[in-house]
C-alpha cells in the first residue's frame, strides 16, 4: 500500500493501543479514494488498565479487549505515507508495538487548521458538521461513532474536502503541503503564547532551541524566524 489512513484508541493518554484501524487510500486520476472494503480494525490487550477518562472517549471496556491479541503483535503495513488526525499521536502509539515503523506522515488536523483557520474547532466531529449540508444526518452518523474504524472514515472525508479546497491531486504534493501546514506561525505556550514566531525575543528563541523535547516543526519555524 502506498498510503493508509490510520487511527488508534489507547488505554490512556499516550498509552498502549487497544484498538487500531487503518485502510488504504490513493489518488485515482487526481481524485482521492478510500477503500472501505480493505479496512483493518482490531482490538488488542495491553498490560495496564483502561483509564476512565479514556473509556469515556472511546467506550472500550476491559471486557472488550479480554482475550484479544497483545498490542505487541501488531505490525503496521509497509506504506510510503501514513495519514491521520493528529497523526503523531497514532504513530507514537503504534511504535509501542512496532518500534521500527517509518513512513511519511500527513496530518489532517494541521491541514484543517491551515485551510480553515476561522473555525472554532477542528476536531473530526466539528469538521464533519462543517462539511455536511444535512446536519441531522451528520448528527446521526456522529452519535455513538467514536471508535478507530469510524474515525478513519471521518478522516477520509476531511482529507477529501481539503484536497478539493486546495486543488491537491497527488500524494507527494499532499505530503509537502502537510509539512508546510505543520510549521507554526505563532507560539502556543509559555510567556510569549500567541506571539508571532518572528516577533519572539532572540534570547527566548535561543533557549527554546536548546530544549531536548522541542517539537521539530516548531524548531523549523524558530530557525527560519
Amino acid at each position: 500500500m502506498s498510503a493508509i489512513i490510520l487511527d488508534t484508541e489507547t488505554n490512556d493518554m499516550k498509552g498502549y493501543p487497544i484498538e487500531i484501524a487503518y485502510g488504504p487510500c490513493s489518488f485515482e486520476q487526481g481524485e482521492l479514494w478510500f477503500d472501505q472494503g480493505k479496512v483493518f480494525d482490531e482490538y488488542f490487550s495491553c498490560p495496564e488498565p483502561i483509564t476512565y477518562g479514556a473509556m469515556a472517549v472511546h467506550h472500550i471496556l476491559e471486557s472488550d479487549i479480554a482475550g484479544k491479541p497483545s498490542f505487541e503483535t501488531f505490525r503496521a503495513p509497509a506504506c510510503e505515507y501514513i495519514i491521520g488526525h493528529n497523526i503523531d499521536y497514532d504513530i507514537e502509539a503504534i511504535r509501542k508495538s512496532d518500534p521500527g515503523f517509518k513512513a511519511k506522515s500527513i496530518c489532517t488536523l494541521a491541514l484543517a487548521r491551515f485551510v480553515w483557520p476561522e473555525l472554532d474547532s477542528h476536531t473530526l466531529g466539528s469538521l464533519f458538521y462543517f462539511f455536511s449540508a444535512d446536519k441531522v444526518r451528520a448528527r446521526d452518523r456522529l452519535r455513538n461513532a467514536h471508535n478507530a474504524k469510524y474515525d478513519i472514515w471521518f478522516t477520509y472525508i476531511v482529507l477529501k474536502n481539503i484536497c478539493l479546497k486546495i486543488g491537491i491531486k497527488d500524494m507527494q504534493s499532499l505530503y509537502l503541503f502537510s509539512e508546510q501546514a505543520r510549521i507554526p506561525t505563532h507560539i502556543t505556550f509559555g510567556k510569549h503564547k500567541g506571539t508571532a514566531i518572528k516577533d519572539i525575543p532572540s534570547d527566548y528563541v535561543s533557549w527554546l532551541l536548546k530544549q531536548p523535547d522541542l517539537d521539530p516543526y516548531l524548531k523549523k519555524a524558530l530557525i527560519k524566524g
